[in-house]
């Protein structure tokens, strides 16, 4: 099966999710048990399965075949390139494919002044008027591959402009781009490029980013900080008749080989087989040539020699299009598209199941308390009515003062509840302050000082390793801090639950300390910029700056992500108690009904109790359909897995 294949079943899978999750939403509804934390958990698993994307980013130097590689695996079916594949420089600024059904198929360029602003890639993220779109026709493949042609556009520009805009460095004379007879430099016209098309693959969560030369003067600090780290598989491409420059080991070891995440897959293409192709060779012999560079190869990157896969893609595009099986197979596309779909897919699936099943278990037991609270409520009222059999209309009218009296008890402990909810308040309002953007900003100015002062920057090196020691630190006094609130919760709950006969649990807390494992990774990406090879580069005020502001916005992201997972756990708490609540003074009101009712009529007694057996049962099939629904959900990524990536 080919990657597009297998990606189509992952989107299905994805589609049938989506839709036994809107079946559950509307059964929840329907049975009145679809309170604040359970929409929150909905939403959220919701969203986790919808906006589930996989990206794959191709790195590697100038004229490897990176957009070449990604026609023929993604977009053969447009019978033509589309992705600028050209000799020389084709990609000449960071472009992203992807899919965003509020807006048209179109490309949107950022120019490259924008450099000269203090923004962020991700802050420009947020203004799209400041981007120039270009619109595409999805029926037209000619005009979609003419459009798309302008991410390799250039301009020429005086020494001090391209100096300004970080791609000339008096004091790195070797990477600086030629000079013409004119004066002037090339640079790119265009810093950062979207690309917004309906293809199949990418409406169902594939982005794809293609990446100009990492160890380009002008390089974007932003790309490697904080884009590449987001890929869940990178595929770097060599050559196949020169293997491992020492260009490629240059942009292999400071961007690719700092991070052991085993989230993340990697895969080396040694690319354009077909140079090795020579007449005057038997095809025995070039393979002998064509293993003996994936062995080499792999040595040199510490890599299995599995992960050095040998391709033609411009052979495989060829193919593709003339629908030549003959020399798709020589090409050995189809080997890279399996290895795609094995190592990527297969990991993605693994971690997305598991993270489904873990919040369907949540959910679970959340709905599973309201429906065992009802439960208990009927067996107490239908033991209170049968103990009245044979009673006269004193005793019953006696049981009815007793009822009100423990609902308006119950009705004055408001304060006691309330209390919980102010410290719980209280103490979450310092943990917030703790992972608030103020607290961030501050911990991280120190450094931003080093990073922008001007000249050689000596200190930076200390002042990037205080400010990790500071911020794991202060993890570590927010993940105490979230299990004191546990611990409070869980105290407070036992003491709600022993005089009033709740269920309450205290919700499983976040694990805050697993985002040191974030701060780590943020650190490795930033560590390739601090050493001497760099010291001229950082020495630039411009890219100094560049690399402060994609640092701060790759930790506010980490940061945004801990924020969200205790607001969630907060509100689980929260509804959980209202929940029960709620259902207390329910309670109470069809407890007096029903008592009201016998009273009214002398075979009510016998009637309510029958109608209350008849909501036991009731209940227990909810219980039942309850267990079906969410082991439908929790087993159908492994289910279906099996019945469709077989």
């Amino acid at each position: 099966m080919s990657f597009n294949q297998d990606f189509d079943q992952h989107g299905a899978w994805r589609k049938q999710f989506a839709l036994r999750l809107k079946s559950l939403s509307e059964w929840l509804a329907d049975q009145d048990l679809m309170d604040q934390g359970v929409r929150e958990r909905l939403d959220q698993l919701h969203a986790r399965v919808k906006n589930d994307k996989i990206m794959v980013a191709f790195v590697a130097e100038f004229s490897r075949g990176k957009s070449e590689l990604i026609n023929a695996v993604f977009f053969a079916g447009y019978g033509r390139r589309i992705m600028p594949a050209s000799a020389g420089r084709t990609t000449m600024c960071p472009t992203e494919l992807g899919y965003d059904p509020e807006v048209p198929a179109c490309l949107r360029l950022l120019p490259i002044e924008t450099r000269l602003q203090p923004q962020s890639l991700m802050d420009w993220r947020q203004v799209p008027d400041k981007w120039e779109r270009f619109d595409l026709d999805m029926n037209d493949p000619e005009q979609l591959s003419q459009v798309i042609q302008k991410v390799a556009e250039v301009r020429r520009v005086s020494l001090d402009d391209a100096r300004a805009l970080g791609f000339w460095n008096d004091e790195l004379p070797d990477e600086n781009p030629l000079v013409g007879a004119d004066g002037l430099v090339e640079i790119p016209k265009w810093r950062h490029a979207l690309i917004n098309l309906a293809h199949p693959l990418l409406k169902q969560g594939l982005v794809i980013l293609d990446t100009p030369g990492l160890n380009a003067i002008g390089a974007e600090p932003e790309l490697t900080v904080s884009l590449l780290p987001q890929a869940h598989a990178v595929i770097f491409i060599l050559a196949a008749d020169t293997g491992v420059t020492k260009s490629d080991l240059g942009i292999w070891r400071q961007h690719l080989a700092v991070d052991d995440d085993a989230r993340v897959s990697r895969l080396v293409v040694l690319n354009k087989i077909d140079t090795l192709w020579d007449s005057l060779s038997s095809p025995e012999q070039v393979q002998l040539q064509i293993t003996a560079q994936r062995t080499e190869s792999a040595q040199t990157l510490g890599l299995s020699p599995d992960q050095v896969i040998a391709v033609s893609a411009q052979k495989g595009l060829l193919a593709k299009v003339q629908r030549d099986d003959a020399l798709l197979q020589a090409s050995n596309l189809l080997a890279l598209e399996r290895a795609l779909s094995d190592d990527l897919l297969a990991h993605r699936r693994d971690i997305l199941r598991a993270s489904v099943a873990a919040g369907i278990q949540v959910l679970r037991a959340e709905i599973a308390r309201t429906v065992h609270a009802r439960s208990r409520d009927l067996v107490e009222q239908i033991q209170e009515l049968e103990g009245l059999r044979g009673k006269n209309a004193g005793v019953i009218k006696q049981m009815r003062l007793r009822i009100e009296q423990e609902q308006a008890d119950f009705d004055a402990s408001g304060a006691k509840i309330q209390a919980v909810r102010s410290v719980h308040l209280r103490l979450l309002k310092d943990l917030f302050a703790l992972l608030g953007t103020t607290h961030l900003k501050s911990e991280v100015s120190v450094l931003s000082k080093a990073l922008k002062q001007p000249g050689i920057k000596f200190g930076v090196r200390r002042a990037y390793d205080d400010t990790f020691t500071r911020l794991r630190a202060a993890l570590v006094s927010a993940d105490r801090m979230t299990a004191d609130i546990q611990t409070m919760l869980e105290n407070s709950f036992k003491n709600l639950n022993a005089e009033y006969g709740f269920s309450l649990q205290a919700p499983t807390p976040p694990q805050l300390t697993s985002y040191a494992r974030d701060l780590t990774l943020i650190e490795k990406s930033h560590l390739q910029y601090l050493g001497l090879g760099n010291a001229l580069r950082l020495a630039q005020p411009e890219f100094a700056e560049r690399l402060a502001r994609a640092l701060m916005s790759r930790l506010r992201t980490v940061y945004e992500a801990a924020v969200n997972e205790v607001e969630l756990w907060n509100k689980s708490a929260a509804a959980q108690l209202d929940a029960q609540l709620r259902e207390r003074r329910r309670n109470f009101t069809r407890r007096i009904e029903a008592v009201s009712r016998i009273q009214q009529a002398a075979g009510g007694l016998d009637d309510r109790i029958r109608e209350l057996q008849s909501q036991q049962q009731q209940l227990q099939a909810v219980d039942a359909k309850l267990v079906e629904l969410t082991e439908s959900l929790a087993g159908a990524p492994e289910a279906e897995r099996d019945a469709a990536f077989a």
